[in-house]
């Protein structure tokens, strides 16, 4: 049974940086559920391209797997041979959590659980590449750096997802869409105490970008072609074909 999230319910003196260890892990569900629109709707889009996209004797990679919500949609699509899952995270907590989901549902599909640095992860005949929410965690200088390998790693007609948090240029907009995710928290039962106290944590944790920022990393990197496929609110999802 998942936990509620109750972390920044109460006055906190010292806040320090978000981090996504066992406290997190405990309530994790919970929290993205509330936090992110659309999140559900993007971890079952995850699943059907992944139907559409693997390869044959190909690797599928979820990147920053936490829970595993991707990494299991992707296993359930997966129809062809020789296809193996690799998730990597760098929290031990979420990984403990996601081999108990993975073992809870059987599969032909094999997934390996790395517990690594994703910019240090080697990436070799990759037809489907998943990066949930991750991006936006990665020092912004390394963002670069980390999509050339991912594309240097993948197969011909391979399908990069990158989900994530944006901003945007005009304050008017940026402040509109904000609040309307504020109101969305807001509806899903975080106080005004609970919605400061995880923004401040986050501070200098999650940096965002705007989408036209990662079009042109997707097209630095090398890839043909990316568009936004999904949009609620300051959260989305693109796709970028190599």
């Amino acid at each position: 049974m998942q936990g509620k999230d109750t972390l920044f319910s109460k006055p906190i003196t010292q806040l320090g940086e978000f981090r996504f260890d066992e406290q997190v892990a405990e309530v994790f569900p919970d929290m993205i559920q509330r936090s992110v629109p659309g999140y559900s709707n993007i971890i079952s889009t995850i699943g059907h391209l992944t139907g559409q996209f693997h390869q044959a004797n190909s690797k599928l990679y979820d990147l920053g797997c936490s829970l595993g919500a991707a990494t299991m949609a992707m296993r359930r699509a997966v129809t062809k041979p020789g296809v193996e899952i690799v998730a990597v995270d760098n929290s031990a907590a979420m990984l403990e959590r996601c081999q108990k989901h993975l073992d809870a549902f059987r599969s032909s599909a094999p997934v390996s659980l790395l517990c690594e640095d994703i910019c240090e992860v080697e990436i070799n005949q990759a037809s489907v590449v998943v990066l949930n929410f991750t991006l936006q965690f990665i020092a912004q200088e390394q963002r670069l750096a980390l999509l050339t390998k991912i594309y240097q790693g993948m197969c011909p007609g391979g399908l990069l997802i990158v989900s994530e948090k944006f901003h945007f240029e005009q304050t008017s907009t940026q402040n509109l869409i904000s609040e309307l995710h504020l109101d969305f928290k807001r509806a899903n039962g975080y106080s005004e105490l609970e919605i400061s106290q995880k923004r401040s944590s986050l501070d200098n944790v999650l940096v965002t970008d705007t989408i036209a920022q990662h079009k042109q990393r997707f097209a630095d990197a090398g890839f043909s072609a990316s568009e936004l496929w999904f949009q609620c609110f300051n959260f989305g999802s693109l796709v970028a074909i190599k």
